[in-house]
């Protein structure tokens, strides 16, 4: 049997498979990635057991435990254990502090033969370990943000260097007004904490001292807060900035956001994909209608009510080009210069994307 392990750095390090036995309600407010949550109680009988804990001490919530612990439930728990660790034989078991839970887990399966793992500390000490080295990352990043003009694809070009973490991605969000999805989920905040932390850690490890790209965000990505650590690093990070015609990002706009959409929408909803895509996108618009102005916003909307008719009677985006146009050269563009005159950051790079991925390769490379 592979030893208990509080290790955490390698755990991460090495994507190791994670059995996570805390009841589901816990596991939906955060875990990690690679890991699997199969509880040794579900969330009432955790509940009972937390009160009766709180009540009576811990040696009755362990003969509470056991009593929940009928001969099915046992049964059930152990065949999707055992599974569990044949497929991921190299992997750790955990509760939230590494103690009654996990160890009761660990038990049961040596009972049936199974010798599995757990992990020291459990869930409140890898997180612990992960906020701590999200500030450590902070203090030894050489953070360098993408920039440019809202529609020069910043994501797209992002994606195409090799030292570079994608903030968006980790979110599930493309970080403006019109940046969510059909489905419209994001992680748990603990969740992308946890995954950004672990992106950072991994890059200082396999590639200590060597500069990092970002895109540019704001404090939000979507629901999701930017960890206060990470964006005031970022507000201070010089800039690369892509540049991109006009033309060019109207097209790109309306492949990222109604493209590229459009399809996941009539995947989702089906029959009444047309009514909540139209929702979708002039919802979005009017959470901006204060800071477009009355006639702005009217113009904005009228192409975007004509695009979407255009889309769904033939799949042609063209009518959402003056829309589209109107809200970088009179909202995005004045607002990302003033952005970018009220910080005055340091820039290292300015040009177009093929350029800046040549500039890029030598200086990630340094």
């Amino acid at each position: 049997m592979a030893a208990d392990s509080c290790d955490y750095r390698q755990i991460f390090l090495q994507d190791t498979a994670l059995l996570d036995v805390r009841a589901p309600v816990e596991f939906d407010k955060g875990a990690f990635p690679h890991s699997t949550n199969i509880p040794l109680l579900d969330d009432q009988q955790r509940e009972d057991i937390g009160k009766r804990y709180k009540n009576a001490g811990q040696d009755e919530a362990i003969r509470l435990g056991l009593k929940l612990a009928t001969d099915d439930i046992r049964a059930q728990r152990l065949a999707a254990w055992r599974t569990y660790c044949e497929r991921h034989p190299g992997g750790f078991l955990y509760c939230f502090r590494g103690g009654l839970r996990s160890r009761t887990t660990q038990q049961w399966l040596s009972q049936e033969g199974v010798d599995y793992p757990l992990i020291e500390g459990g869930f409140k000490a890898m997180r612990r370990f992960l906020i701590d080295e999200l500030e450590v990352s902070v203090r030894n990043l050489r953070l360098v943000c993408v920039s440019g003009l809202t529609g020069v694809g910043k994501t797209r070009v992002l994606k195409k260097t090799r030292h570079h973490i994608d903030l968006e991605g980790l979110a599930n969000h493309r970080g403006s007004a019109f940046g969510g999805d059909a489905s419209d989920l994001q992680p748990a905040v603990i969740d992308w904490e946890n995954r950004v932390s672990i992106e950072l850690l991994k890059h200082r490890h396999e590639f200590p001292g060597r500069a990092l790209l970002v895109e540019d965000e704001g404090r939000r990505i979507g629901r999701i807060g930017v960890p206060d650590c990470l964006y005031e690093l970022m507000l201070k990070a010089p800039r690369a900035i892509v540049t991109v015609d006009t033309e060019t990002r109207i097209k790109l706009i309306s492949e990222d956001y109604i493209l590229f959409n459009w399809p996941e929408f009539q995947q989702v909803y089906g029959a009444t994909a047309d009514a909540e895509f139209s929702r979708f996108v002039l919802d979005n618009l009017m959470r901006i209608q204060k800071r477009l102005g009355g006639d702005r916003y009217q113009q904005v909307r009228s192409s975007f009510e004509a695009g979407l008719r255009d889309l769904f009677a033939r799949g042609d985006v063209s009518a959402f080009f003056p829309g589209i146009q109107i809200l970088l050269e009179q909202y995005y563009d004045p607002m990302y210069r003033y952005q970018i005159e009220r910080k005055k950051p340091e820039i290292l790079f300015e040009g177009p994307e093929n350029e800046f991925l040549q500039w890029a390769q030598v200086y990630c490379a340094d």
